[in-house]
């Protein structure tokens, strides 16, 4: 009787989490990943090592000579990852020739530009008629890569970070870390952060751990903020360390740096933190805090007084997020999607209506066969 009682009781919400899982792993999650810095600070390496994957195996690395008159170009490559049943579509965005030509000045703008692009791309998308296979190209993440050569942050980072750091989460990165001692380590990480604060940049925050997560879970995301900078080693190479025991890293004549080992540097950390535990977090920024200052930027500007007339709209700056206007569509192609949506609109009408006729219909003839 008991058990009657709870399942007439039993709606059946539980299950609600289960739907909605079914639903994401069938449909896969995307996320595009953005790394820069300058050349020589094995950017590729890392990502290699950070997904098992080798996205740059068809790359043809250029000669010191030919980088002096290189300039910042964008490269977009793609790949499907798939383990245990989900998959995931990673976009990594690079941004090679960054910092290598003799004159740096303005370098950034194009990483610059490319970002607001995805912005106006999506903003384009989710403003228009067909709304639901919008294609999410906009940049969730960038790893920016400081030198482990010099006392902390140059101007060029200076400059490079302070132009996106309101468009892009930012988690800085301190590359080749095995070539420095523990205690240098420390202390520049320490100057790193000491003068991204006095520079007023903003880098990706960590959320703050809700109470009832579990002590472990704190304990790791505890971890993960200290760790900021994150000082990694990257190798997809597989080594054997003292013990004859086989471990991705480093060989030296001094000994082995472990890519997975703690002690080591941040890499555990920093792929834990970008696979594991925030990536749906920095989607989330992206689009409830990034994408919404730059969509708001956009409509104030169009609602400014002028902002429709033409020569008005020349004089506007390309560079900043909040002078970009959005291209309207020529008044007879407005006017004609309009009219074609109402003839479907209207041939939708129609059908429904005669569908319900026809169930009026057999709903009276057996009511009819009923009394007879």
């Amino acid at each position: 009787m008991a058990g009657g009682v709870m399942d007439k009781e039993y709606v059946g919400f539980a299950a609600l989490p289960n739907q909605l899982h079914r639903k994401s792993v069938k449909k896969g999650f995307d996320f595009t990943l953005m790394v820069a810095g300058e050349s020589g600070l094995g950017k590729s390496t890392l990502i290699n090592s950070l997904f098992l994957t080798n996205l740059y195996e068809d790359r043809q690395v250029p000669e010191a000579s030919a980088r002096l008159t290189q300039t910042l170009a964008i490269e977009r490559r793609g790949v499907e990852i798939e383990e245990g049943g989900v998959k995931v579509k990673l976009t990594l965005v690079d941004t090679p020739g960054f910092g290598d030509s003799v004159d740096c000045s303005d370098c950034w703008l194009p990483v610059v530009k490319f970002i607001e692009e995805q912005f106006e791309q999506y903003l384009r998308d989710e403003s228009g008629l067909n709304r639901k296979n919008i294609q999410d190209s906009r940049v969730h993440c960038c790893l920016y890569f400081i030198s482990p050569f010099g006392r902390g942050l140059r101007p060029l980072d200076v400059a490079f970070l302070r132009a996106v750091h309101e468009k892009v989460n930012i988690i800085p990165v301190i590359g080749k870390a095995d070539a420095l001692m523990p205690q240098e380590t420390q202390a520049l990480k320490q100057k790193i952060r000491d003068q991204l604060k006095e520079e007023e940049i903003h880098i990706y925050q960590f959320p703050e751990c809700d109470s009832d997560e579990d002590e472990d879970f704190k304990r790791q995301d505890a971890e993960m903020k200290e760790s900021i900078p994150f000082a990694v080693v990257g190798s997809c190479e597989v080594v054997r360390d003292g013990g004859n025991r086989p471990v991705r890293g480093r060989r030296y004549s001094w000994g082995t740096v472990e890519v997975e080992n703690p002690h080591h540097c941040d890499f555990l950390n920093l792929r834990r933190m970008l696979v594991q535990t925030h990536l749906q977090d920095l989607k989330e920024v992206t689009h409830d805090l990034l994408y919404e200052g730059y969509r708001a930027r956009c409509l104030q500007s169009l609602a400014r007084p002028g902002a429709r007339d033409r020569a008005s709209r020349s004089k506007l700056s390309r560079q900043s997020a909040t002078e970009i206007p959005l291209p309207m569509l020529p008044l007879a192609d407005t006017e004609k999607l309009i009219r074609e949506k109402d003839e479907e609109l209207r041939r939708m009408q129609e059908m429904l209506e005669k569908m319900q006729a026809q169930m009026q219909q057999s709903q009276a003839q057996g009511e009819q066969s009923d009394t007879l």
